[in-house]
């Protein structure tokens, strides 16, 4: 039986690709809800679960008509202010929740590679983060860069003092506690990311490459597909995957 769905930020670029790709992954979108529209129009009683990648000032009303309805909320939305955090964590003590950054599966799985990576290799195998994405993008590094530097720092215990975004000038000789940051933007790449671990005598690269927007759209339905049922509570794509340590 398909799982019925309720689109938040459905005429945006990620939720016209969750319509599109909804009936590949056995989902049924009953109801769309976007900018101006009413939270109380959509058919929450008829609902297995909402998708929200609206915009972050609207989670914490998302999330109080969806615990009125008992509805879990897949959160795909970013930026979110402290504020809004701390209301997503309270929600999580009372309804399932998934939220992340990034819901593609390949993605998800290199932050888990890049954490074994880190604690496996030796120190003197010093990290590079790379990402490039399309020339319309307004922020750099990616999100998606930042929380591979976050898996890197803290398997290594690297404060966020010591990473370098870019390099120009006379820099001296690389430190080996540095962390390096670099962001290539142009054309219409959708998304690219690699984390370096470089040594004297080899290195090991870990790539994700993207191709099709649709990939975060099924990563976000498997998290509805496995968020139905399950208790209240905060979860990460690394629940979803199995994927925690």
């Amino acid at each position: 039986m398909s799982l019925k769905v309720i689109i938040v930020g459905a005429k945006g670029r990620m939720g016209k690709t969750l319509l599109e790709v909804a009936s590949d992954c056995e989902g049924l979108v009953i109801g769309t809800l976007d900018e101006g529209d009413a939270l109380e129009s959509a058919p929450w009683a008829e609902a297995d679960v909402a998708i929200d990648f609206s915009f972050h000032a609207a989670t914490p009303d998302l999330l109080k008509i969806a615990y009125e309805h008992s509805v879990p909320v897949v959160i795909g939305t970013t930026g979110h202010t402290p504020q809004e955090l701390e209301a997503i964590k309270e929600f999580g003590e009372r309804l399932p929740l998934t939220h992340a950054g990034n819901y593609s599966i390949g993605v998800n799985l290199l932050f888990h590679l890049t954490r074994v990576a880190s604690r496996t290799l030796e120190s003197d195998y010093v990290p590079e983060i790379l990402e490039l994405h399309h020339k319309h993008k307004m922020d750099a590094p990616s999100g998606t860069a930042l929380n591979l530097a976050d898996a890197v720092s803290d398997e290594r215990d690297l404060p966020d003092s010591v990473r370098v975004f870019g390099r120009s000038g006379e820099t001296g000789p690389r430190g080996d506690k540095t962390l390096g940051i670099h962001a290539i933007r142009g054309g219409e790449i959708i998304g690219e990311h690699t984390v370096f671990f470089i040594g004297d005598s080899d290195r090991i690269e870990l790539t994700h490459r993207a191709s099709d927007r649709g990939i975060y759209a099924r990563g976000a339905y498997r998290a509805a597909h496995w968020l139905k049922g399950r208790k209240p509570g905060l979860y990460s794509m690394m629940d979803v995957l199995d994927l925690n340590d």
